[in-house]
Order: C-alpha cells, then structure tokens, then sequence
C-alpha cells in the first residue's frame, strides 16, 4: 500500500495543475511537464502523480457485508436519458416504515469505491442511500480513475443529468422512502445545486464543492441548501458571489461554510487533498441537516 501524503506535502502549484489535470482542462502530458517544474531529488513529476492519485483501501470505513446494513446494485429506467441505468442502493438492515432518502452523487469519475462507502456510511446513519452510476451507458466504472475521467468526458450531458435526476425520483418512489435528500461531490456538488433547480420534492441539499446553480434558476430553488467549500479552490468559490446573491434575492434558505486551509476534494479520503478535520466536520453537519430535514 503507498503512503498516504497529505495536501501540504506537495506544491500549491502542483496540487492547481493536478486540479486541472482531474477535470480535464488539461493532459498528463501537460500536467507532467507543468509538475516539473516543481520536481525535486526523489520526488519527480510522475512520482508526484502517483501519490496524488486515489488509493481506494482507505475509503472503507464501513464494509460491504456491515451487518447494520443491506447494499446491493439495483437497475432503473431514465426515459428521458440512456434508458436502463444501475445503481448502488445501501439501506439498514433494521427498517421500519419510511425513513429519510438521500441520493448520492459522484465526482466526474462515475461510482467508484468513495462513493459507495459515502452510501453505506448515511445507510449506519438510518437513511436510505441511492448513488446511480452515471458511466453505466459505457460499462459503468471501470476500476481505473483515468479511464473512468476519459468515459466520463465522453458521455452526453444532458442524458447524463436526466440520468441521475431519474436515479433520485426512483430512490423517491422506493415505498421505504420518506423525504428526499441529496448529496454530492465536485460534478455531483453541481448536480445537487441543478436537482434543487429541477425536483420541487427535494426536501434538502448538500453540494460539495460543486458548480453553482445559473442565477436565473435559482428562484426555483425551494429546498435548504447546506453548502460546503474548500478554502484554496478558486474554480469553484469564484462562482460563489453571484449564487449567495441570487439566493438572497430569491429568500433561499441556506447555510455555507469555508473549510480553511483545505483543498477541493477535501472530503475524499482516498487522495492527499483528504483533510480529516474538515471532512468531519463537513460529515457531521450534512448528517445533522439532513436528520433536521428528512427525518423531521
């Protein structure tokens, strides 16, 4: 098993190229030969990309066969998207009438490990957790990160998002299913700020780090909003101002926190940018917000 680095191990240049390079505004190629520059004697580039690149053995804090839960993969139908779809489905194992339902969405990297222990972890926590594998038109997650970004860029955007709006309207119907809750990570934080916009029925959101919702959309937006960002993200927080005002303007209701000193993907705890702090905290207040506004 590789050593697990932390953020302030690396470079604030190289950890802005690597941010780029995961998104895919840039290429290896260009991300080695930018991290280069900043390679020292046992450290080069490559080696740099390497330990930053995710080491899923550390994501498991629940395991699958966790007798408090049940998980399994189920199928559902996107009509409006790339027809029959998958899914991870976590629920507990002890259920009683309806419980609080929250759907959970990816990085740009469809659902890979991280995303399914995020499933199971709100499963030990008394929710039901639904987290649909957008790359399931292309095989589904492959098990290898830079395939699963390549698969990922090449899919349809909009088929893909009624994709996932699909995956939350059938964990809805589930007859398990009480109030509906969802949160996601990165490209999933945007698509919660999206689904706000889109789904009236949703009673609570949790964006990490996500793409803001368009100005224009935000007045549809009816459900509270807890948002969650990384101090040193300038992508993602450069959208903030706009999106705090449009919510203001509409009487919004939301509440955002600033992790100092973290990094985007702070919450994932298979790379060095994992900071364990604030991903607590981050975890304990999503947990709380959402026994406030599904469990209610």
């Amino acid at each position: 098993m590789k050593q697990r680095m932390k953020a302030s191990d690396f470079p604030a240049g190289v950890l802005k190229l690597f941010d780029g390079y995961v998104h895919g505004a840039i290429s290896r190629r260009e991300f080695l030969e930018g991290a280069s520059k900043f390679a020292v004697a046992g450290f080069s580039a490559a080696a740099m990309l390497e330990a930053l690149k995710p080491n899923y053995a550390w994501a498991q804090q629940v395991k699958k066969d966790d007798p408090r839960i049940v998980a399994d993969y189920q199928n559902y139908d996107s009509a409006k998207g790339s027809g029959t779809m998958r899914g991870y489905y976590a629920r507990p194992a002890k259920l009683s009438g309806k419980t609080g339902a929250v759907v959970v969405i990816h990085e740009n990297r469809g659902l890979n490990p991280y995303i399914e222990d995020v499933a199971r972890r709100l499963a030990t926590e008394g929710f039901l957790a639904f987290a649909p594998d957008a790359l399931t038109p292309v095989g589904g997650y492959p098990g290898n990160e830079e395939q699963a970004v390549k698969l990922f860029g090449g899919l349809d955007a909009a088929k893909r998002t009624e994709d996932l709006l699909a995956g939350a309207a059938w964990l809805k119907a589930r007859p398990e299913a009480g109030k509906l809750g969802a949160v996601g990570f990165c490209f999933g934080g945007g698509i919660v700020n999206l689904m706000a916009t889109r789904m009236p029925e949703l009673a609570a959101g949790v964006p990490f780090y996500g793409n803001q919702a368009a100005a224009a959309d935000v007045p549809k937006i009816k459900a509270p909003l807890l948002i969650h960002y990384a101090s040193n993200d300038e992508r993602i927080n450069a959208g903030w101002p706009a999106f705090e005002t449009a919510m203001k303007a509409a009487g919004t209701k939301y509440e955002m926190h600033l992790y100092p000193n973290t990094q985007h993907g702070f919450h994932n705890d298979t790379t060095p940018r994992y900071d364990e702090a604030a991903a607590k905290l981050a975890w304990s207040r999503t947990v709380a917000f959402f026994r406030e506004h599904l469990k209610g």
